[in-house]
């Protein structure tokens, strides 16, 4: 498995500002929200896209993934979404990201699978893979699952697992990994409070069953991404991300450890 940081948590500290963190804190990428705060977007010009990749690069990091905004089930017209995603599409591929995330923000299957089989051949054609998050209105692996296979197109999309979401809906991890299956192509690590109250903590440190999710994947093989999103954009009195991603590595390592 190799680590990321999400820049969720570095809320208007800017790119440089997020590169220097995952870089001297043991990361091997970048996952870079698609905010104006973050110096990310699809408005970007080709100058400051090459500008923005070479950076990263430059830093000795990967990107891991777009984390996009894009509703891709939400009710509603298909055109402003499907014209947005293909924007998210184009920015990855020219910033060299593997994925773009994307979010449920509807609950029915077949709106979603419409949209990603509309994009699917921009996707493969660029070598951009559109990553569905286990979150909101379909926050189980078991709803994501049904999206992706209702799509159809696999060399095209992946799932997303946070590890959050399906627990606290009440879907046991070991049904979120079997779900998911072969759609699994990216993991986002992270900690709360509890099932109800979704406030980050540092991991170990709160109820998420991190323990039993990492051994599932190890025996799984998962050996993608896992990307902490400490989520201080939404929760700014929570500590600066540095002071969590000791934790993140080490979660990354035990499994690491136990592959020897």
């Amino acid at each position: 498995m190799k680590l990321a940081v999400s820049t969720l948590g570095m809320p208007g500290e800017g790119l440089d500002r997020a590169i220097a963190v995952a870089a001297g804190h043991g990361c091997q990428g970048l996952e870079l929200r698609l905010h104006p705060d973050t110096g990310v977007h699809a408005g970007l010009s080709p100058d400051e896209r090459r500008s923005a990749r070479d950076r990263i690069f430059t830093a000795g990091l990967e990107i891991s993934a777009l984390a996009g905004y894009v509703r891709i089930c939400e009710p509603g017209e298909d055109e402003p979404v499907v014209a947005a995603l293909v924007d998210d599409l184009r920015l990855a591929a020219d910033l060299g990201a593997p994925g773009v995330r994307v979010f449920p923000r509807g609950d029915d299957p077949a709106v979603g699978a419409r949209r990603l089989r509309a994009v699917a051949g921009t996707a493969s054609s660029l070598g951009v893979r559109v990553l569905v998050e286990t979150h909101d209105l379909m926050p189980t692996g078991a709803a994501v699952a049904r999206l992706l296979d209702e799509a159809g197109c696999p060399e095209a999309t992946g799932a997303l697992w946070d590890l959050l979401h399906p627990w606290r809906n009440g879907e046991p991890p070991a049904d979120t990994l079997a779900a998911l299956g072969p759609h699994l192509a990216y993991v986002q690590v992270k900690d709360a409070v509890s099932a109800t109250d979704t406030t980050p903590v540092p991991l170990w440190t709160g109820s998420v069953p991190l323990e039993e999710e990492g051994r599932l994947l190890h025996e799984a093989g998962y050996d993608g991404w896992v990307s902490l999103e400490w989520e201080r954009t939404w929760y700014p009195q929570v500590a600066p991300v540095e002071k969590i991603l000791p934790g993140a590595a080490e979660w990354v390592r035990r499994y690491e450890r136990t592959s020897q």
